[in-house]
């Protein structure tokens, strides 16, 4: 069986946490980056996915369309 490689880290290198102890680089709060080393491929999916909500919600992202 082929091992899948990890899900890259979200990292911009951007690191400073607002009010919500979340990242104002890669959107993740601390409790994520703290537990991404230890994360398996589908919860670090799980964490991408609420990443791209919160900049989405931050008007960081452009809407699609």
């Amino acid at each position: 069986m082929i091992q899948e490689p990890p899900v890259p880290s979200p990292c911009v290198h951007v690191c400073a946490l607002d009010e919500q102890d979340i990242c104002l680089g890669c959107q993740r709060t601390a409790a994520e980056i703290t537990r991404w080393g230890r994360m398996d491929n589908h919860e670090r999916r799980e964490v991408l996915a609420r990443c791209h909500e919160r900049a989405r919600q931050q008007g960081l992202l452009h809407p699609a369309g």
